[in-house]
Parts: C-alpha cells; sequence; structure tokens
C-alpha cells in the first residue's frame, strides 16, 4: 500500500472510494486535462481510471499513486511509476486550477522526487511534458530537472523528456 508523504501544506495518501467525484471532477477540468496523457476524455473513461487504481494498482502493487489533499480536500492527484518510454520512473502530478499559482506544485513536485530518491532509491527521476506547458516546463526547471530529449507525438505536438538525477 502507497505510504502516506506530507509536506508543509499537502497530504499525500492513499484514494478512498469516496474520491471519486473529486477524482472525475479534476479530470474532467480541461484546464487541467489538456496536460494530462492524451488529454481530455469522456467522464466514463475518468471513472474507469478511477476504478482501475484500486483493482490494478492498488490490488497489484503496481506503483504509488496518490490523492493530493489540502485542509482535507483533494486538490490533485500525484504517481511515481516506471515507464519504458523513459526507461525509468516517471512522475506525474495534477492540481485543481484553485491551487495554482501558490507554489503547491513545486512542493508537490519535490515530495515526489524525494520519495523517488529517498524511499525507491532511485537515482534518476523522469518527468514528460508537453512542450506547450511552459508553467510545468519552468517549475521543473526551478527544482533542479533537465531535459534529456524530445518525443514528437502522432498528433505532431511534441513531449520534453526531463530528469533529475540524485546528488550525492
Amino acid at each position: 500500500m502507497n505510504p502516506t508523504l506530507r509536506t508543509e501544506r499537502l497530504v499525500l495518501d492513499p484514494y478512498t472510494p469516496e474520491d471519486e467525484e473529486d477524482f472525475v471532477a479534476l479530470f474532467q477540468d480541461t484546464k487541467v486535462s489538456q496536460w494530462m496523457g492524451d488529454g481530455p476524455a469522456p467522464e466514463a473513461a475518468d471513472r474507469a481510471l478511477f476504478g482501475r487504481i484500486f483493482t490494478k494498482v492498488y490490488a497489484q502493487g503496481l506503483f504509488d499513486v496518490w490523492a493530493v489533499r489540502r485542509d482535507g480536500l483533494l486538490v490533485g492527484h500525484a504517481e511515481i511509476k516506471p515507464t519504458e518510454a523513459v526507461g525509468g520512473h516517471e512522475i506525474i502530478y495534477a492540481l485543481a486550477p484553485t491551487a495554482w499559482g501558490s507554489g503547491l506544485g513545486t512542493e508537490l513536485a519535490e515530495a515526489l522526487v524525494a520519495h523517488g530518491f529517498n524511499t525507491l532509491g532511485l537515482d534518476e527521476v523522469f518527468a514528460t511534458v508537453a512542450a506547450a506547458n511552459e508553467a510545468s516546463l519552468t517549475l521543473l526547471a526551478r527544482i533542479g530537472f533537465e531535459h534529456v530529449r524530445d518525443v514528437e507525438e502522432d498528433d505532431g505536438s511534441t513531449t520534453r523528456v526531463l530528469v533529475r538525477r540524485r546528488t550525492r
């Protein structure tokens, strides 16, 4: 089972079935979903994704995935998982627009990197970010991620692959 992570203002803990509506609302917000996976998905697909967190990810211990809470309210989503596309573990995070611009993204990304290095024993952590997502690219550069390569997507867009290496 996922460990609970705490930062100054956030608690990352495993999802509960009661989180479904907030999870779906987060993923249905196009300001958020435009940067997630293949972009906005039908509500039924987001509900199915939420279900798979329990039936596959948690049940099989595949990787760590969390509800991100501030003051007890779900304000985001976070993961760290092995990904063949980058040849290592990738962090994935999303925050509701109401949480943007207050430094919570930096706090969240740093917590995921620290978990990767300190708990999972990784020497490097990756992130993949749409080239057009300047806010996320700026955030990750500020906390030490470096550009590795670009991936040209089937739709003509570009995804940047970034890495942060452990310093000894």
